[in-house]
């Protein structure tokens, strides 16, 4: 069944698009993230479509995010030995600030580095590839009425004009009627709006497509801005990092009641003393229900492995390395 909070059901959407990317337009190899954008404006759902070798070279540089300072390293790093200052472009910022970023991508096995007399120089190990093919924005409303309808129109006609992703959707819950409301309210023609129905859970056939989005790139000919695509980079890059799974980084899944559950195909999180689907706000440690796991939970296997909350992060963590295996082989 579709969960009440608006968190639940935009972890079963991040999961349908997961299993079906690209809903009108065929399987496409991608990355799913949730809560990522800008200062402006943040995203409940991203989707990252990727060339899958330049993503298997990308995955060389290891599992974590490159954040923006260490991007300005990895990518301006040079093919042969050269002073740090004159490899890299100027920053715009002071140079000390680049030095900081050199030695973290040095301990982080991204570039190589050596000194020579006073001055550090650089050299990479790899090319940074061009691994980010396109970035589709997700809305997600599961009772769209009136008043959110108003709220979300201009926050999509922003996505529409600043085109900083590629594509823009709307997902919301189906009513069975034969037109959607939602296609009757004031959004921006160019967004989709993708009509889920979770009743059964997550599944390849969960959702359908009741309008088609636009194109936001460029037109042929044009290019975004340099500026524009970097940020889109760092976005690509923390949602690599990030995934859609790092829910339990914020919640409490030491807890005695907090469970994973199937929604058909998705792995969610569950409240037993709630009985509901929580919200990091409500499942942390000033939850009246909170009971931390008995330290017997947390001393089985050998060697000591820790308790059921260790367990699910395991779980989680080994499926997010199984998705990125799979878009890494897609053809």
């Amino acid at each position: 069944m579709t969960p009440d909070a608006e968190f639940g059901y935009e972890l079963l959407v991040c999961r349908y698009a997961e299993l079906t990317w690209h809903p009108s337009a065929g399987p496409r190899p991608a990355l799913i993230a949730r809560q990522l954008g800008t200062k402006e404006r943040r995203w409940d759902t991203v989707v990252i479509e990727v060339d899958p070798a330049a993503f298997a070279a990308r995955r060389a540089f290891g599992d974590r995010t490159i954040d923006s300072d260490l991007l300005h390293v990895v990518r301006g790093a040079p093919a042969e030995w050269a002073w740090y200052r004159d490899a890299l472009p100027d920053p715009g910022y002071p140079w000390r600030y680049v030095r900081r970023a050199v030695h973290r991508a040095a301990g982080r096995d991204l570039i190589e580095k050596r000194r020579d007399g006073n001055r550090i120089e650089i050299r990479r190990l790899r090319p940074y590839p061009d691994w980010v093919r396109r970035i589709v924005a997700v809305e997600n409303k599961p009772d769209l009425d009136a008043s959110a309808a108003d709220r979300l129109a201009d926050q999509l006609e922003h996505d529409v004009e600043t085109a900083l992703a590629d594509e823009a959707w709307l997902a919301t819950e189906t009513t069975g009627e034969r037109v959607e409301p939602a296609l009757l309210r004031e959004m921006p023609v160019e967004v989709g709006i993708l009509a889920t129905d979770f009743s059964g859970g997550v599944d390849a056939d969960a959702a359908d497509v009741a309008w088609h989005p636009s194109d936001l790139r460029p037109a042929e000919g044009e290019r975004r801005d340099a500026e524009t695509e970097t940020l889109r980079l760092e976005i690509a890059e923390r949602a690599y990092g990030k995934g859609w799974r790092s829910f339990h980084d914020t919640m409490r899944p030491d807890c005695r009641h907090f469970e994973l559950r199937r929604e058909g195909k998705a792995l969610v999180p569950h409240c037993a003393a709630k009985g509901k689907i929580p919200t990091a706000r409500e499942c942390s440690g000033s939850c009246a229900e909170f009971s931390p796991e008995p330290p017997q939970w947390r001393t089985k296997g050998w060697p000591i492995e820790g308790g059921p909350g260790k367990g699910f992060k395991r779980v989680l963590g080994r499926r997010r390395e199984r998705e990125r295996d799979r878009v890494e082989k897609v053809e």
